[in-house]
């Protein structure tokens, strides 16, 4: 089972991190990057939110060093993913997980995102700056997941399959 959680995993690594130059909106110093929304609730779903925000991590590195992302990649995609599989944890629910992705990377992590913005990056834009794009990011990323796990595809690459 082991394999099959870190080989779900490697896949949806891949999959962020080679679709990111593809579908990003410019926000700013920011990119918002629906695929990666949308891993993050296929991650938390399928996987549980430790491997969620290692996928999460892991996409925001690997899109850093090749020069896809920036540094506001970390906040919008680890925070959104951790709600997530937290929420799913709880609630079991594919709706709890797309609320805690989009209250988790739109608010929280457009929030932070806005605090490493102006520390770390010298910029003078205020919160709302940041907030508008991850909502709208999150939330298509969010109905793209959703639409994909309800296909029913993807349960071959759940942890929960053979229990």
């Amino acid at each position: 089972m082991q394999t099959r959680k870190l080989t779900s995993a490697a896949l949806l690594i891949a999959i962020g991190t080679l679709s990111a130059h593809l579908i990003y909106i410019p926000a700013g110093v920011s990119k918002c990057f629906p695929v990666q929304h949308a891993i993050n609730v296929m991650g938390a779903v399928l996987l549980g939110p430790d491997y969620a925000v290692a996928i999460g991590f892991i996409i925001a590195c690997l899109r850093n060093m090749l020069g896809t992302g920036s540094l506001l990649a970390f906040p919008g995609s680890m925070i959104g993913a951790a709600l997530a599989g937290l929420a799913y944890s709880r609630y079991k629910t594919l709706p709890a997980a797309m609320a805690g992705e989009i209250f988790g990377t739109g608010i929280i992590g457009g929030f932070v995102a806005w605090i490493m913005a102006t520390l770390l990056l010298g910029s003078k834009a205020i919160a709302w700056f940041f907030i508008p794009p991850f909502l709208v990011s999150t939330i298509g990323g969010s109905v793209i997941a959703c639409l994909l796990l309800k296909t029913g595809f993807f349960k071959q690459f759940s942890s929960k399959e053979g229990k």
